[in-house]
């Protein structure tokens, strides 16, 4: 019954997606704008199917209905409740649901919000854009990934879970949507990109209007891979967060396009400039999507994170190629129209840095991309294995993150259109100081090594800059000075040093030693004693725990444990235990499992200093991205964009205000308390977007 059930819900889905986006084409193709109301009906229907389908696999994991074919692979009767629900997003096939589901909550969400204007076509094109992609995820479920077939059940069959890497920790139950509610939210900025691509609607205004979805979808992103980091470091027993896997790094290509263009849209905003980037960036940032979506779907990598080999793989790589093509043709169609009106001043300018910020980030994608897909391609031309591990992205990766770190000291003090080095040297006099501070602390406490030391100063030098942001904003309007999102830019710069300083710092001057140790005896390592107390066990119904009790400096005692899940049937996966603290985290792991006549352990310590340093920058990045959604104070006299100087609905072809009028003025700026960072520069601020006169 409930695979009858969630068919028919996916059916439903497929079926309101395909006649939602046919019946907006065909509407906004005939001029039929009225039908447009019908599309939101669809789109309404399509939260209906996707939430309905979602809801029964669940019901089917909870009741243990083994003769659906999913859950008799992830579903087991010793499950705990919260992995059982997050099971359905264990495998391939409940992954692609998940994915549904939260496309129709953005499609739903965007008709919602924009339900005064169904009769806009820019707008209709961009729903006809979701549509179409919910069309397809929902296709993949009707034919190759359907996560509602049914199978035979023996008598006795109790299901094997999930697998115990991801019932092993806690973030499995988070860790995953994060990423997706990340990796789909991108959907709607590029919707809209492509819905302004075919109604030659290429002004600001869209960009506004879809301003929050871009930064919201980003903060789900950076949340989703802050916390797969720290579910690495605390399961997989290696005691590292960060292993340039090709998965890991699908995940951060889409994450450094979508960094590049909220810095490089703000330069649109306010001089006109960089459109065909921007689009590009927008364009880019969702292929990247499809693209890690297929090398985490399609098994053409081996990775602790990926699924096995599924049937989708050729899809989904369609699906990219279509992606990538339509959007590379409508920029090239629409060139004429995307031309800057405006042009770089003087190479000591805002737009100037963030001009040098996006091709810093072009190249660390280009460095990840290649190092990613490289090897994939050779093996597909002649069958060899080529592996492209660390070294290559650190060596490449290191230097371009140093001058990211140098370029975010730099463009928040910079003024727009020039600088004078004279107020230039005003601006960054404190920020130097703390990045000079930052080295001398460092070498005072034993710091040593170019990158390391380099990653101090610099950090310190983007810190300081991001904290004059911060106090300006607070001393003129206090605390609600840090709302918007120029001062939440600058909390997520102050995210983003104190992750750079701690993975600079526990990657340099990390201990790695392994012991034998004997019940009672101790070993003395970096500093710190170690007594192995006993062993332990502990076994239930679900899983077989083995574990020593470890006392760390004469005080609290942990328990770094092996543990085999009895469903599974699989070798025992490792449990670390880790003592986290401000300046260093002490991290245990059994190196073997011992046997119950053993009375010696393998024990690997691994000391790491200011990790926790990483997940504080990750909750500061959150947090200013959350600061950053609302809006903050503005320039008195500025008119919004949203509702542009000259709109009158009833014009013959009105100009909406998603689009922004034929010469609208420059957009506002957020600034800090009222007053923007270049309160004393003497360029005029009301400069026409277009004409940048």
């Amino acid at each position: 019954m409930n695979a009858i059930l969630g068919f028919g819900f996916v059916t439903l889905g497929l079926a309101a997606s395909v006649l939602g986006a046919a019946g907006g084409a065909y509407a906004l193709r005939t001029g039929q704008l009225h039908l447009l109301k019908t599309v939101r009906q669809w789109a309404l229907l399509v939260l209906v199917a996707a939430v309905g389908a979602f809801a029964i696999m669940e019901i089917a994991l909870f009741q243990r209905d083994y003769t659906v074919a999913y859950v008799s692979r992830v579903g087991s009767d010793t499950t705990p409740p919260l992995f059982n629900f997050a099971s359905l997003w264990s495998s391939l096939e409940g992954s692609i649901l998940l994915w549904v589901l939260i496309l129709a909550c953005y499609l739903t969400a965007m008709v919602v919000k924009f339900r005064s204007r169904t009769g806009d076509p820019l707008l209709g094109w961009a729903i006809v854009v979701m549509l179409a992609v919910s069309a397809f995820f929902f296709a993949l479920m009707v034919g190759p990934a359907n996560p509602f077939l049914t199978t035979e059940v023996p008598i006795g069959f109790e299901g094997p879970g999930p697998n115990p890497l991801l019932q092993n920790h806690i973030l499995m139950a988070f860790h995953p949507p994060m990423l997706y509610l990340g990796y789909v939210g991108f959907t709607v900025p590029f919707a809209f990109a492509i819905a302004a691509l075919i109604t030659g609607r290429v002004g600001e205004g869209w960009l506004v209007e879809t301003r929050r979805w871009t930064v919201a979808a980003w903060g789900f992103l950076t949340a989703g891979i802050i916390l797969g980091a720290w579910w690495s470091y605390e399961v997989l027993g290696w005691g590292g967060y960060w292993a340039w896997d090709p998965v890991e790094n699908a995940s951060l290509l889409p994450w450094i396009t979508g960094t590049a263009y909220l810095h490089s849209v703000m330069v649109q905003e306010r001089r006109g400039m960089l459109r065909v980037w921007n689009l590009s960036l927008l364009c880019a940032t969702f292929c990247l999507t499809i693209l890690g979506t297929f090398l985490t779907r399609s098994g053409v990598v081996e990775s602790v994170h990926a699924f096995s080999d599924g049937p989708v793989g050729p899809w989904l790589l369609a699906f990219f190629a279509v992606s990538a093509g339509a959007s590379v043709v409508l920029i090239g169609w629409r060139g004429d129209r995307l031309r800057s009106p405006g042009a770089i001043d003087a190479p000591l300018s805002r737009e100037a840095a963030f001009l040098a910020n996006n091709l810093a980030f072009a190249a660390l994608a280009f460095v990840i991309l290649l190092g990613t897909v490289f090897p994939l391609v050779v093996e597909a031309y002649n069958g060899s294995r080529l592996t492209i591990g660390r070294p290559y992205f650190d060596s490449l990766g290191r230097p371009i993150g140093l001058v990211l770190l140098f370029l975010m000291a730099i463009a928040p003090v910079l003024p727009w259109r020039k600088a004078s080095t004279e107020l230039l040297s005003q601006r960054l006099f404190w920020p130097a100081v703390a990045g000079v501070a930052s080295m001398a602390v460092a070498l005072l406490i034993g710091g040593r090594g170019v990158y390391p030391m380099l990653t101090f100063g610099l950090g310190g030098f983007a810190a300081g800059a991001a904290i004059r942001q911060v106090v300006l904003a607070t001393r003129r309007q206090g605390l609600r000075g840090l709302v918007g999102r120029t001062n939440g830019g600058m909390i997520v710069h102050l995210g983003v040093v104190a992750l750079a300083v701690g993975l600079a710092a526990s990657e340099s001057y990390k201990s790695d030693r392994t012991v034998q140790l004997a019940v009672g005896e101790t070993a003395t390592i970096e500093d710190h004693r170690f007594t192995y107390l006993e062993p332990g066990l502990d076994v239930d119904e679900r899983q077989l725990r083995v574990y020593a009790l470890i006392e760390i400096d004469g005080g609290d005692v942990y328990a770094p444990a092996a543990t085999s899940f009895r469903q599974a049937g699989v070798r025992p996966v490792p449990t670390p235990s880790v003592r986290s603290g401000f300046t260093e985290d002490i991290y245990l792991v059994l190196d073997e499992v011992p046997d119950a006549d053993d009375d010696a352990i393998r024990l690997r310590v691994i000391i790491r200093p200011m990790v926790a340093w990483m997940w504080a920058g990750g909750a500061l990045m959150a947090f200013g991205t959350f600061l950053a959604l609302f809006p903050g104070g503005r320039r008195r006299g500025t008119e919004p964009v949203s509702a542009p100087i000259g709109y009158t609905p009833d014009r013959p072809e009105p100009t909406s205000p998603v689009d922004g009028p034929p010469e609208a003025t420059e957009p506002p700026v957020e600034v800090a308390g009222g007053v923007d960072l270049d309160e004393r520069d003497p360029i005029p601020t009301t400069t026409n977007a277009r004409t940048g006169a």
